[in-house]
């Protein structure tokens, strides 16, 4: 099996539903396993509940590592199918017209694919001064799950020199992302008949109250050279159990992208100035934004390389989304990062969702290159 070309490989990948919930990873990364560990690759596991994991495989220095390791990184789960139905078969992994179809071809299973054809062709040279790790990881799409407990086993994680992550990116190398501060706004108030609203206190109204001082919120900060203003969206409103109460309860989720230079807890405290003392602040997920910057020796030979490989852009861009590296690039004490995968950025998370076959194979070769360079 580990003659297996990147394309093959997503197509394996993609036989395994790992919708997430409720994720099932393991059997997935198993496979993976069976890939790896016959072609000299250390194999570690995180458990994370039934039939849910972190692997970490390592392919050693063939002597004395001269510098801390090269990390490729990917998740494995993917979001569910949604409710519109599909003209293609799910989880086939099926071929056709120049492109892999199916859930996670996009993102991310098409990265993880060719990191790990990367990583093979690696175990073939005859000498590497540094070790190549592979990070997959579980749980990704409900906030970096499975990495935040890997963060929480440094002995387990280990170091890294460098770090692809291979999010899908239609191979253009990118510097980063913005981070994410997501959050429920909850207000309160007290029920009543609605023929007697007065006797009550209507939570709508406060939430609707917040969400005219929000629609104009100031972050205070100049738009980011790279990644552009931060931004805020409401993205749901959820308020009263029947038309004729008054409701007593209502939350808004607010959906907040941060820029290079912002701290999600100053964000917050803004956030709670600005609304005052009628909600209560529930966080959901607190990501950093990720930038390295685009003269790091490293960065900027490696996105070279992969523009001249991939032929695609190597602009000054970064990714809207958030990814692994969010938490990866902070506990690994914030390592020169590339954002860099085949998959369409359109079709993540779409119906019919695909990814081109070229953009696999090119990516797979400019992974190898990046690593031979790297473990030179």
């Amino acid at each position: 099996m580990s003659d297996m070309d990147a394309v093959a490989i997503t197509a394996g990948l993609v036989r395994f539903d790992t919708i997430n919930p409720p994720g099932n990873e393991r059997p997935c990364l198993d496979w993976v396993a069976g890939l790896l560990e016959p072609a000299g690759f250390r194999i570690e596991w995180q458990e994370l509940g039934p039939d849910r994991a972190n692997l970490i495989a390592t392919l050693p220095a063939t002597g004395s590592a001269t510098r801390a390791p090269l990390v490729l990184s990917g998740h494995v789960d993917t979001v569910p199918l949604g409710q519109a139905e599909w003209r293609v078969p799910t989880h086939e992994g099926l071929i056709r017209d120049g492109r892999i179809w199916g859930r996670g071809t996009s993102d991310m299973k098409s990265g993880v694919a060719a990191c790990i054809r990367a990583a093979l062709d690696m175990a073939a040279l005859p000498a590497r001064a540094a070790d190549l790790r592979l990070i997959l990881s579980a749980g990704e799409e409900t906030g970096c799950d499975g990495v935040l407990a890997l963060a929480d086993a440094p002995a387990l994680l280990g170091e890294a020199g460098a770090m692809i992550v291979a999010e899908p990116t239609d191979n253009r190398p990118l510097l980063g992302h913005k981070g994410a501060l997501w959050m429920h706004l909850h207000h309160r108030g007290v029920t009543a008949h609605g023929s007697m609203p007065e006797r009550g206190d209507n939570a709508i109204f406060k939430a609707c109250a917040t969400v005219a001082t929000l629609r104009d919120f100031d972050f205070g900060i100049d738009p980011h050279p790279v990644m552009g203003p931060p931004t805020l969206n409401i993205g749901t409103l959820h308020a009263g159990m029947n038309t004729n109460s008054v409701p007593d309860l209502a939350t808004i989720g607010i959906d907040i992208r941060s820029v290079e230079g912002q701290s999600n807890a100053d964000i917050l405290a803004a956030v709670a100035a600005a609304i005052g003392p009628d909600a209560e602040i529930e966080t959901l997920t607190d990501m950093a934004a990720v930038l390295t910057p685009e003269d790091d020796p490293w960065i900027a030979e490696t996105r070279a390389l992969c523009a001249e490989i991939t032929g695609a852009s190597a602009g000054r861009e970064t990714a809207m989304y958030f990814t692994d590296a969010s938490v990866l690039k902070t506990a690994f004490g914030h390592p020169p990062t590339l954002i860099m995968g085949p998959g369409p950025m359109a079709m993540a998370h779409q119906t019919d969702e695909y990814c081109e076959t070229t953009l696999i194979e090119d990516c797979t070769r400019a992974y190898a290159e990046v690593a031979r360079r790297y473990l030179a």
